[in-house]
Order: structure tokens, then sequence, then C-alpha cells
């Protein structure tokens, strides 16, 4: 089984895991009801609520959790149903956090399909809180279609005529409406169309909020038909089980998402890793030792430095050595990476990268098209090395091998 797999049905059994265990403790109102209070408590001492902040020169709004309590929150929603369209990670992360949050939430995905299976399994029940697409979107007022970006478009033409006027259309990516030459879709002009897009996977945003913490997003509009499409955009923001929220819009959260992955967030990082690897390879260096100098240290020990207090503290925790070393070089890789990064961000804005997903991940041979792939990334030496380093942590356990 490979590596991608086995990492995905992990994640997927570590949040069911939790999810059965929460189910059991309580029953399902007292866990609506009760469950998130404790995490909103959590949170309760140093919260800010709306305010603006300096960013490094620019101020900005922030909307907290704080904002909405959760009798708020449920009272402002009392009248809807959220209808969770598709349940792959952010469908199943969202339509869950919103759940326990005491919403009245029902999911639809198509009958039958491993999906449904799923949604099952996580106490989703046929005919109550589980329907095929179109009976859910005629049952919900807030539609909120997380199907993954191909099959948006290629549903679409189905969808469409259900979203009638006084519902809310709901996206967690601006890709389908910003690129609407492409996917066709355009949404209804007589609803509300917003966008709250969590920054992390929908793992993590479900992780993140049965911790009591809540992960941030963005929240934008596209279309304003009520006059309170950004403030159910906030709500629905605290709804899903983010803790802190900023504004943008469709156009530029397609944009810096599309272009983030690509870069140093996934496609960036696995070049470079890789690049320094093989060159240690070519020098004489053995498997373990180019591992560790290229990906462990860094994901281990520096990276984490970075995240939590920044570029600059982490350069004064390393020696003198390194830190010269790496003051030098780094005005190096900015000049070679960024007619890199400029050809991406062009490719993005041009719809280029749209197009080149829309094909792929539309193929009928998708699926096995996409393992292939990640099977050769799998397969790489540096990674089939990194399995074996990982097995020395201290802390190392099977599952996460």
């Amino acid at each position: 089984m490979s590596l991608q797999r086995t990492t995905a049905q992990a994640l997927r059994a570590a949040s069911k895991s939790a999810t059965r265990q929460t189910v059991a403790k309580r029953s399902m109102s007292l866990l609506s009801r009760q469950a998130p209070r404790a995490a909103l408590a959590a949170q309760a001492t140093g919260v800010r609520g709306v305010k603006t902040l300096d960013f490094a020169g620019t101020k900005e709004v922030v909307y907290e959790r704080a904002d909405w309590p959760l009798d708020k929150l449920q009272d402002y929603f009392k009248n809807d149903t959220l209808a969770m369209i598709g349940y792959g990670s952010q469908g199943h992360g969202q339509s869950l956090n919103a759940r326990d949050n005491g919403l009245n939430i029902i999911v639809g995905v198509r009958k039958g399909g491993a999906s449904w299976k799923e949604a099952q399994e996580d106490g989703w029940v046929e005919g109550e809180t589980l329907f095929d697409i179109p009976e859910a979107i005629k049952r919900g007022t807030i539609i909120m279609n997380l199907l993954s970006d191909a099959a948006q478009s290629s549903t679409w033409p189905e969808i469409a005529p259900l979203i009638t006027k006084g519902k809310t259309l709901y996206f967690s990516h601006g890709f389908s409406v910003v690129y609407k030459e492409d996917t066709k879709v355009v949404p209804p002009k007589d609803v509300d169309v917003i966008l709250v897009a969590p920054k992390g996977s929908g793992r993590t945003v479900r992780t993140l909020f049965l911790e009591g913490r809540g992960i941030n997003a963005s929240v934008a509009v596209y279309q304003d038909v009520t006059g309170k499409a950004k403030e159910k955009a906030r709500a629905l923001a605290v709804a899903v089980g983010t803790g802190y929220a900023y504004d943008t819009t469709f156009e530029k959260e397609v944009y810096s998402d599309l272009y983030g992955e690509r870069g140093v967030l996934m496609g960036g990082i696995q070049g470079m890793f890789l690049a320094q690897y093989e060159v240690l390879r070519k020098n004489g260096h053995s498997p373990s030792e180019a591992f560790n100098e290229t990906v462990e240290e860094a994901t281990q020990s520096l990276f984490p430095l970075i995240g939590k207090y920044g570029m600059d503290y982490m350069y004064n925790a390393c020696s003198t050595t390194a830190r010269r070393g790496a003051l030098d070089w780094a005005p190096k890789f900015k000049e070679a990476n960024l007619p890199v990064f400029e050809a991406l961000y062009e490719s993005v804005r041009n719809g280029s990268e749209t197009r080149r997903s829309l094909e792929f991940n539309g193929r009928k041979t998708y699926r096995e098209d996409l393992q292939k792939e990640l099977d050769e990334i799998d397969n790489q030496e540096i990674w089939r090395a990194g399995k074996t380093v990982r097995q020395l942590r201290p802390d190392a356990k099977k599952e996460d091998i």
C-alpha cells in the first residue's frame, strides 16, 4: 500500500475515531450543544473579537470566533438548513463541526458511493440527515458546494436549476466561479454567493476544532442580494470550525491558493527536497545522511521554529557557521526562483493551471493516473529512506510510518 493511501486512511480513521468517541459519550442533542462550549470556553481568555490589526504596516480587519458565541450562532441559523454537498476532506470536516455546533445540517452525496458509506459511518442518517444531492439541495437554504473542482463543473447543469431564489450558495474555493469560462459555473443572479476558505486540509479543520482551537480562514462575497452576505459568511466561518477569519475576494483566494500549492507549500518543497537529496547522493553521501540533512532536520527541528517564532529566530537558534551560509545563499535562491514563481503566478492568472486541472481531474482514469504519479513519489529513494528514518523517532508509531 502506498504511503499516500496509508496516510489518508490514518487521518480518516483518527477523525472517525474522535467522532465515534464523542457520539458515544453524549446524545446527538447534547453533542451539538455542549461539546463546542468547552472548545469555545478554552479560548475565552484574551480573545479580541473584531479588530483591526497591523500586518507589517498594512492594516486589516480580523474576525474572531468571540464575535459569534454559540447561542448567538444557533439563533442566527435557527431557520436555516445547511446542505453540505460533497463529503470529501473539507465536506467531512466542516459538516461535522457545524453539526457539533448545534446547527441544522444535512449531507448530500451520490447514493451508494464511497462518500455515502463514509457519511453513514460518521453518524449521518439516510432520509434524516443524509440524502442524494438533488434532494439535499431542495431541502437546504444554504447550499455548501464542496464537491471537487472538476465535479462542480460537471454537475453544475444538474445543480444550477435547484438553487432557487432565497437560497445562499457557499463555496470554500473560488475556482469554479472565478474560472467560469472554463467551468461553466455561473451562479444565479438572485442568490447570495459567499466563500469561507479554511487555510488547511479538511482533516486539520476537524482536528483543530476538536482540540478547541480552530483553524484560520478567509471569507469573501461574490454576490450580495440580501445585504447580509458578508454577515452570513462570517457566521458560517465560525460554524464550520474556524478560530479567526480575514477578508479576501473570490479571485484573490483562488489565485493565492493555486499559486501557494504549486509553490512552497507542495510543489516547490518537493522539488527542492529532491534536488538537494540527489546532489548529496551523487557526491557519495548515504541515503540516511542525505535524508536527515534534507528532510528530517528541516521538518523536525527548523521548520517548527519558523512556524512558532519566525525566520530570524530560527537563524539565531543555529550555529554561527550555518547562519552565515544561510544569509549568503538566501538571495541566490531568491534570484534563481523568482522567474519560476513569476511564471507560475501568470499560469494561475491566465487559467492555464485551471484548464490543466479540469482536464486531468475530469478523466475517467483520473484515480488510476493520479495514483501512478503518487506511487512514483512514494518509490523515490528519498521517501523510501524516510520511512526507515521515521521509525527511529522516539515517538514513532506504526500507523505513522
